[in-house]
């Protein structure tokens, strides 16, 4: 197995497509995501535009559908939600599909659509990501954070360094032959760095203190948790992500 990490969706290689490809934006696509589906949702449709977004639930009656939109942390007027895991409970997404878009995180997600196998980790479904991972055995493997408008975000390359090291220990090989970019080893090394304190690392995140401005303490707070939930959020057409059973 090859792993290539790549900081944003724009670093994502055009001409190839890996066997498996990973989108992370911790804060808080995917983590909103993996929550959902954990909580009980249909599905999660992900888009890039809220227009779109709009014209595509306007087809589901309102008792089947929430809508979540965010753009520079907040929630976008009209919808239903913003992007907030928290906002995820049985009670309001139980068999309903989420059409949601983000800043960051529904973008990363498309750009990876066209691989056989595309899956959204956080740090709350870590140990679901890498179990499956193991289990499948793909030849070229990406983890792609979604970064913050086009730059480097610590939160998602920390959380693709607690996936590369978790399977650099596992399939018991060498970094060497594990990692397929330099991006792997500062990944794992960041990871090593901050494990036992990925609250603290948020703060210091400049995503993280976007959020925080905004008083989102909470949202930090249960995004910085790993390993909670298993649950893994599996593409089953494009721009569709539903819950695969792991166990």
């Amino acid at each position: 197995m090859k792993l290539y990490i790549y900081h944003t969706p724009e670093l994502t290689p055009t001409e190839k497509v890996p066997d498996c490809a990973i989108a992370i934006d911790v804060l808080r696509a995917t983590t909103t995501m993996a929550t959902a589906l954990h909580a009980g949702a249909e599905a999660v449709q992900v888009f890039s535009d809220i227009e779109q977004l709009m014209q595509a639930s306007e087809e589901w009656p309102p008792e089947k559908r929430l809508r979540a939109g965010e753009r520079g942390g907040s929630k976008v007027s009209g919808c239903d939600l913003g992007n907030s895991p928290l906002d995820c409970t049985p009670e309001q997404v139980q068999g309903r599909r989420l059409f949601i878009t983000t800043t960051n995180g529904t973008r990363a997600l498309q750009c990876i659509q066209n691989a056989p196998v595309v899956l959204a980790a956080a740090l709350i479904n870590r140990q679901a990501v890498v179990k499956y991972v193991l289990t499948q055995q793909p030849e070229t493997l990406w983890l792609v954070g979604s970064g913050w408008e086009g730059s480097f975000s610590l939160e998602d390359t920390v959380c693709a360094g607690a996936i590369a090291h978790s399977l650099h220990t596992q399939l018991n090989c060498s970094l060497e032959e594990l990692a397929g970019n330099d991006e792997v080893i500062g990944a794992i090394a960041l990871y090593s760095q901050w494990q036992d304190q990925f609250l603290e690392l948020f703060h210091h995140a400049s995503h993280g203190k976007r959020l925080l401005r905004l008083d989102c303490h909470d949202d930090l707070k249960y995004c910085a948790q790993m390993d909670i939930l298993d649950v893994l959020p599996i593409q089953k057409e494009p721009g569709v992500l539903v819950k695969f059973h792991t166990s």
